[in-house]
């Protein structure tokens, strides 16, 4: 390897921590990192007879292998893949390896050991069975169980779950964190290294790991293969932009949209203009707004100003609010998850009528996220100085969890009974940012508009149907019960249509009346009211997902950990108290670690920060540059390789996902879960949880009555749950669910 710098083999078992592993072991070894799935396409089937070939073929170019964690069983062969051929290695084609949680278990495992349940998987080589007064000699010895594993490092945990009798009946566990194969150059870890818990201590270990890996490679003269023909690819991923030639390329017959479509051919330029207007004293955005229009028609209002004027910090997260005008000449990109195209509507060009319609196949462009980043790319605009508003013009709108699913490779198992777009995003060429006493208006013209949506008025009478309890927290329990480290349990959608808990209201209110109601009681950072793609949306969110700026600058800041506001709980050092507790604490630094995990997969090794102030944490890193692969990375590419947001998830997020969905019974978020704000022209973007939210679907209505005398009834949906850890309580988070739940419910009341 003369010249290069050594090779990393990562072996991914589709963990949530994955990319935080590759990003340490490059900055931390200066080494280049490649990563291969435990059930990579690339290699022949095990059963098949290069397999064996192909497979050190492959690891011959490599210094050493990581077996990276996971959220599966080592006894699984489906859950560790080419893991369990590692071990099985002849002696003529070793390399060292590091087996990190999944992979220490794997290890374990094929010396004879198991893996034993207890905060989560752990390996086992019999060690419980030692006795107390020969457990200090014996811990560092091999056991007959797995006489080729040295034992390097335990942890003794005392459970206190005897007969209650006191110390003498307390259970010790012995949990094994270390292990060395005694004749192999195989090394085990079961924490993680690269959490952000235990950066110091896991930088120690894992350059420790790696000097051995290279003197052992040096002692038998073993020398890494510098021809080509890799199958693993680099950590990072390359940017949407990067793959678009690439698709077209691979995608014999299929051609990419020319400028002759209708949608192409209008871009007539990019210009610029704005003015600003001081505001009269006491003027909000939804004075500004009623004066625009109907109440009817489409509608995107992202309201930060609102948090900013109620609160006397100085560093406020919301200090503008956006609003979207003119979107009845807008155009709009609508999609639904599982389809292979996009559409493209246009309802008026300045103001006259045209119903443009048009399915874009996405072949050419790979996703919906390549269509989007494609015309993005074609209509972006550099920042100009006198262009200080926080938004020139863009992209608007929302994108579903059920998006987020299917971008991480989750897919429903039923037919899905409609066809709602699952990302809506409106091109808008005209807005108002509200910048905390003043405002700006901007237009920049590049296509136009959408036609309004003609609406049903709310029928009369409102009811709810709010959650079962006894269910919840018995979902709550299985979610523990599966042993995962982390998942976010949605306490189902409530239905605010049926008579049940509530009786009617005289007059239902209307979606604008709940969204003014809404932000006078929870002024928040993030709030929005959209009425775009057959949906309506009001949201008091005080969770930013996702920000990033034109120069590559991106932000996360994820939330864990709500307290009812009480006469015993009034300030925020009374919150601060009970909120840092190990339960609430684990929350929060299990979703660090998923985001630094989503945020390394674009802007790759050295480019990540975190810094956490409360129970608030933020992420912070840095678009590469230059690109690594050929074309820029662009904010998008975080977003897409971020969905659905890992607050609301939980971690292993595919894992925690999977079991959500089941536990869920099938049922969609929709709305709820996935996340709301714009991508301007110039690169810039900001986007919000919608959680604290409220949301209902033109095309779904339930009658109440029958026959004549039936009603139709606008059916709206509030999403609220918590995360589950192993220290949660079924109580302790039903509480925190009705804690969610109680803010959107009570707006009903509000505005009747």
């Amino acid at each position: 390897m003369t010249g290069r710098r050594p090779r990393i083999l990562f072996l991914d078992a589709y963990d949530s921590f994955s990319n935080n592993i590759t990003a340490l072991l490059t900055t931390l070894l200066d080494v280049d990192v490649f990563v291969l799935p435990i059930d990579s396409p690339l290699l022949p089937r095990p059963t098949e007879a290069d397999f064996g070939p192909r497979l050190r073929h492959e690891l011959s170019h490599y210094a050493a292998v990581v077996c990276g964690p996971g959220p599966g069983a080592p006894g699984n062969d489906a859950d560790v893949g080419l893991m369990k051929h590692i071990w099985q290695l002849r002696d003529a084609d070793l390399l060292p390896v590091l087996g990190i949680c999944l992979g220490f278990q794997s290890l374990v495992a094929s010396c004879g050991g198991t893996a034993t349940l207890y905060h989560s998987l752990c390996g086992d080589i019999g060690q419980q069975a030692v006795p107390e007064t020969e457990w200090r000699e014996a811990r560092w010895r091999p056991s007959p169980l797995c006489p080729d594993l040295v034992p390097l490092a335990w942890v003794e945990e005392d459970r206190g779950d005897g007969d209650g009798d006191g110390a003498s009946s307390s259970i010790v566990e012995r949990i094994l964190m270390g292990v060395r194969h005694r004749t192999r150059p195989f090394w085990g870890l079961q924490y993680h290294p690269e959490s952000v818990c235990t950066d110091k201590e896991g930088n120690r270990v894992i350059v420790n790991w790696f000097r051995e890996a290279q003197q052992w490679n040096q002692a038998r003269g073993r020398v890494a293969s510098v021809d080509g023909g890799i199958l693993a690819r680099n950590a990072t991923k390359p940017s949407l932009l990067s793959q678009l030639p690439a698709v077209v390329a691979s995608a014999p017959g299929q051609q990419a949209a020319s400028s002759d479509q209708w949608w192409e051919s209008m871009d007539v330029g990019n210009v610029y203009h704005s003015m600003t207007i001081p505001l009269p004293h006491g003027v909000q955005v939804p004075d500004i707004v009623e004066v625009m229009g109907s109440e009817d028609s489409e509608r995107i209002i992202l309201d930060s100003a609102n948090a900013a004027t109620a609160s006397a910090r100085t560093d406020v997260r919301g200090r503008y609010s956006i609003i979207a005008t003119g979107l009845e000449n807008t155009l709009r990109i609508e999609y639904h998850t599982g389809d292979d195209y996009a559409t493209l509507k246009l309802g008026s060009i300045r103001g006259e009528s045209v119903g443009l319609s048009q399915q874009v196949p996405l072949a050419p462009y790979g996703t919906i996220w390549g269509f989007v980043a494609s015309f993005h790319e074609a209509r972006h605009i550099e920042t100009t100085e006198a262009a200080q508003s926080p938004f020139l013009g863009g992209f608007m709108g929302y994108i579903t969890y059920e998006q987020g699913l299917s971008d991480i490779g989750i897919f429903p198992d039923h037919d899905r009974q409609h066809h709602r777009p699952d990302v809506c995003l409106a091109w808008v060429t005209k807005s108002i940012a509200v910048i905390i006493l003043s405002f700006i208006t901007t237009a920049s013209r590049h296509v136009k508009g959408t036609q309004p949506l003609k609406t049903r008025r709310p029928s009369r009478g409102t009811s709810t149907l709010t959650p079962m309890t006894k269910e919840y927290e018995n979902k709550v329990s299985i979610c523990q019960e599966s042993r995962r480290p982390m998942s976010d349990l949605n306490g189902a959608e409530r239905h605010l249509s049926r008579k049940r808990r509530r009786s009617s209201l005289p007059a239902p209110p209307s979606s604008w009346s709940l969204f003014k109601s809404l932000r006078t009681r929870q002024p928040a950072p993030f709030a929005s009211y959209i009425r775009l793609g057959g949906a309506t949306l009001v949201s008091a969110s005080p969770e930013r997902f996702l920000q990033y700026d034109d120069a590559g600058r991106c932000s996360m800041r994820p939330m864990k950990g709500t307290v009812r506001k009480s006469e015993e709980v009034a300030t925020l050092a009374q919150a601060e108290k009970i909120l840092h507790v190990p339960k609430e604490e684990a929350e929060n630094l299990m979703i660090v670690d998923l985001v630094r995990h989503d945020l390394h997969a674009i802007c790759g090794a050295g480019n990540e920060y975190q810094s956490v102030f409360t129970m608030i944490t933020v992420v912070e890193g840095q678009l590469p540059t230059p690109p690594p692969h050929g074309s820029k990375y662009t904010g998008l590419d975080v977003l897409a390789a971020s969905l659905p947001p890992g607050s609301m998830t939980g971690a292993p997020k595919k894992r925690s996902c999977e079991i959500l969905q089941q536990l869920e019974h099938g049922l969609e978020r929709s709305l709820y879960s996935g996340v709301v704000g714009y991508m301007c022209a110039t690169g810039r973007g900001d986007w919000s949880v919608t959680i604290r939210s409220l949301f209902r679907w033109d095309d779904e209505q339930q009658v109440v009555g029958s026959g004549r005398d039936g009603e139709r009834h606008e059916v709206w949906r509030i999403g609220a749950g918590g995360a589950v850890t192993i220290l949660s309580t079924p109580e302790g988070e039903r509480e925190e669910m009705f804690t969610k739940l109680a803010g959107p419910l009570r707006v009903f009341a509000d505005s009747g």
